[in-house]
């Protein structure tokens, strides 16, 4: 029998709680250490998720020196990605890391060359590419069943209180819409458009990015851009942490169209989702019903354990070079909206 992968969990925030979760309900992994700024913060985070005391540590730097954790989750603040994650790989641990990996193409090359170097595993934490509706949704375009796919409409954005300070609208904290949930629709953009070709993603050959900015703290408070790819799909993306909107996908082709209502968070507990296939001519969709038997982030933590185990470079699901394609369009969609980040010392 392969051994759990023992997880520690750097930082506690909501997400970590989230994650906690999943790693609980996995087939491969088992929580065995947290690291928090206060050993406070860290102890409660133990009691709550089972850790016994001797592994919740008061630092990150505790954490990472830890010798029976196996692989981290780093669920800091986005500025703080890069700094943990490099040392992460430095101190021999695998990384998850949460959205986005950095906060810049430059960075995420830094963190990439970092685990290269030092012979560990690095995912970027787009927990949706895991489970298997968004497997089906590939199987589809790849069956030919929407005929030639030409359009992809993706969305995700919501309205939150604004707090200058917060880590939603901070400037210091990398705030924003792009960069807080905009991955997500331009990953699914270039999921799909990779599908087409029969590839894992494609990279876009054209972005036209615009946005709003807060006049607070100048982070974009929603965007939208539309990527163009080589192979004739054209994909219109939006994001906002300002902006409540429709937060599904849909994809379009010539003999009929795909509607996937919960793209991102697909489901957090073990209830069926439902994708929609419209048929040319065919008054009813066809519904198509997926039911899970792990949760969303069981799933995450089972494919960067069966990746691991398998002696691979990368988690197919994510790959480094996916994220660094991701990332190379956020990074153009800030620039062309006029976000600048004039960040906090960490």
């Amino acid at each position: 029998m392969t051994k759990p992968l023992r997880w520690g969990i750097l930082a506690t925030g909501k997400i970590a709680g989230v994650f906690a979760g999943g790693v609980a309900g996995s087939r491969s992994g088992r929580l065995v250490a947290v690291g928090s700024r206060s050993p406070e913060s860290a102890r409660r985070f133990a009691a709550e998720h089972g850790i016994v005391p001797a592994h919740a540590h008061g630092s990150y730097a505790a954490l990472l020196a830890d010798p029976e954790v196996d692989a981290v989750y780093v669920s800091t603040p986005h500025p703080q990605h890069e700094e943990w994650a490099v040392k992460a790989a430095a101190a021999g641990k695998h990384i998850l890391c949460e959205k986005p990996l950095t906060l810049d193409l430059a960075a995420a090359r830094r963190v990439i060359g970092a685990a290269r170097q030092h012979g560990v595993l690095l995912m970027e934490a787009f927990m949706y590419r895991c489970h298997p509706q968004t497997v089906r949704v590939i199987e589809l375009i790849r069956s030919g069943v929407l005929g030639r796919v030409g359009l992809v409409q993706a969305a995700f954005g919501f309205n939150a209180p604004f707090d200058a300070g917060g880590r939603i609208w901070g400037n210091a904290l990398g705030g924003g819409g792009i960069l807080d949930v905009g991955g997500y629709p331009v990953s699914w953009a270039r999921l799909v458009a990779g599908a087409v070709d029969g590839a894992p993603f494609l990279e876009p050959v054209k972005i036209a990015g615009t946005g709003v900015l807060h006049p607070q703290t100048g982070v974009d408070a929603y965007a939208a851009a539309t990527l163009t790819f080589a192979n004739g799909v054209i994909a219109q993306v939006s994001c906002g942490v300002g902006l409540q909107q429709d937060n599904v996908v849909r994809i379009y082709g010539t003999a009929g169209w795909l509607l996937v209502p919960s793209p991102f968070v697909v489901a957090r507990d073990l209830s069926p989702s439902k994708i929609f296939l419209h048929r040319a001519g065919v008054a009813k969709p066809e519904e198509i019903v997926i039911t899970p038997d792990r949760l969303l982030y069981a799933y995450e933590a089972d494919a960067f354990a069966g990746a691991l185990a398998a002696g691979l470079r990368d988690v197919p699901a994510m790959s480094t070079a996916d994220t660094l394609g991701n990332m190379a369009v956020l990074d153009d969609w800030l620039r062309q909206t006029g976000v600048i980040y004039a960040l906090a010392p960490t």
